[in-house]
């Protein structure tokens, strides 16, 4: 699992580990990491050219004295001098190993930047000269080495208010930045690589945790020798419609690739069909009525995808939540409860898998913003309606009132596809009907239905029907039983 932190829980860490260390020491523990993920970068040191951004900060310190470190093994090492002060000490290491003091102009003729000009308390838009100093650096050749976080993002939120450093790679000193796992921080910081300076006895609970395979293998369930299609779990689908059919195909065999022991279908004639034909296994109820009274015993509901949203949509909706089973709230399911949130006077736990755009009416929140600041907004949608929230989108969080924010970090822009956010919907109903909390469904489904996209794409467009289809090698990737594992890494 990796964990990720807030600049305030950092800073506090730090001042603890600090007080019991001689000065300086966790500056030369940074810049000695700093500089061995430069070295990496250049191939060979010896008669590069590298340009250091410094501010005023610490992050400028940890620049200089690994810039110092360069220099010592042959680099040709400048320093922007672009705060309204240096770090004394650093600067004079620096300039006694050889370094020198230089001006933006040379971003053009580097080989490897440094970007050392704000540090992790800094938030809302750089200021200049930082400001075109990072434009200048973008527009560069040389990639972009970060200390700590790229400039112009927020450690804290991955808020990007204005111009900021487009990193190829991050070093984050102590532990990993909110920012860093984020979007659209997440997309500045490139490569993140994470020096030990020694936080980590000192470090609180996270503000974000990023789930990896292994932490997915371990929350999975797994069958048992007793096990029989009712212990393994028993889903019921409501959606799809005369007009969209394919969202009920595609739920119900996200929901069976997923594992579930049993997926029973309910909904009107057309998709009724559909489902039939694609996958005989179902056990289907064709409603005439929006009812779900002879549909039969089930541990979970997916309800939304293709249901429309019309009276007797919301007459079914109605009926799914008065259950006393979880359910998972998904496309014409939020529009539904957008309009009704007395919908989710309910105890039983609610799951809803919003992209933005159905979050923004959801909250009455700008869709702009939400992209803009995931977190927060993800935060504030299952606080106000006491759910758990999976927000889709770039970066895929998990938000839970009182646990700290999972974000997804497996994926690829492929899945930007119509359907695909369907399968989802089964996965993840597939993983509450065999008893997985909402929390560890929604991340688990959100891991797998990634990792499926990778493997469905495989570096070119995806169809959902093909994601749905490569679940259960994700789940063997995870498993650790497929000799294939590249697009699981």
């Amino acid at each position: 699992m990796r964990t990720a932190y807030t600049a305030d829980q950092i800073r506090g860490a730090e001042r603890t580990l600090m007080a019991r260390l001689p000065e300086g020491t966790l500056m030369q523990r940074a810049a000695a990491g700093l500089a061995a993920v430069c070295a990496q970068s250049l191939g060979k040191v010896y008669g590069t050219r590298v340009v250091l951004l410094v501010g005023s900060g610490d992050n400028g310190g940890d620049a200089l004295y690994a810039g110092a470190l360069l220099a010592r093994r042959g680099a040709r090492v400048g320093a922007v001098l672009a705060g309204s002060r240096t770090h004394e000490a650093g600067l004079n290491a620096f300039l006694a190993a050889g370094g020198r003091v230089s001006s933006a102009a040379e971003l053009d003729r580097a080989d490897l930047v440094v970007d050392g000009l704000v540090g992790i308390g800094a938030t809302g838009a750089l200021r200049e000269p930082y400001r075109e100093i990072v434009r200048t650096a973008n527009d560069a050749t040389a990639p972009v080495v970060a200390v700590d976080v790229p400039s112009g993002v927020d450690a804290s939120t991955g808020v990007v208010a204005g111009a900021a450093v487009v990193a190829a790679t991050t070093v984050t000193m102590g532990a990993y930045k909110t920012g860093l796992l984020v979007d659209p921080g997440a997309g500045h910081a490139g490569r993140v690589e994470l020096v030990d300076i020694g936080l980590g006895p000192y470090l609180p609970e996270p503000d974000v945790v990023a789930l990896t395979g292994d932490d997915v293998d371990d929350l999975l369930p797994t069958p048992g020798a007793e096990s029989d299609k009712y212990r393994r779990g028993v889903l019921g689908v409501a959606a799809g419609s005369d007009l969209y059919t394919g969202a009920a195909v595609l739920a119900v065999g996200g929901g069976l690739r997923a594992g579930a022991g049993m997926v029973r279908y309910a909904g009107p004639s057309h998709p009724v069909a559909q489902v039939r034909a694609h996958w005989p296994e179902v056990v289907i109820t064709e409603l005439d009525e929006p009812s779900i009274e002879h549909v039969g015993r089930v541990q979970a509901w997916v309800l939304g995808p293709g249901l429309g949203t019309g009276r007797w949509a919301h007459e079914l909706a109605a009926r799914v939540l008065g259950s006393d089973v979880p359910v998972l709230i998904d496309a014409d399911g939020l529009s539904l409860v957008a309009k009704d949130r007395s919908l989710l006077r309910r105890r039983a736990p609610v799951l809803i898998t919003p992209h933005a755009g159905e979050l923004a009416r959801l909250i009455k929140a700008d869709r702009d913003q939400i992209e803009a600041a995931r977190l927060e907004h993800a935060r504030r949608a299952a606080a106000e309606m006491g759910v758990t929230v999976l927000l889709k989108g770039s970066t895929t969080v998990v938000a839970e009132e009182s646990r700290p924010v999972r974000v997804n970090e497996t994926g690829t822009p492929w899945l930007a596809s119509g359907g695909t956010g369907d399968v989802l919907s089964g996965v993840a109903g597939a993983l509450l009907a065999q008893g997985m909390s909402c929390y560890d469904a929604a991340s688990c489904a959100a891991y797998l239905h990634g990792l499926a996209g990778r493997a469905a794409a495989d570096g070119a467009p995806l169809t959902a029907a093909g994601v749905a289809a490569a679940v259960p090698a994700a789940i063997r990737v995870v498993r650790g039983n497929s000799h294939s594992t590249t697009w699981g890494s």
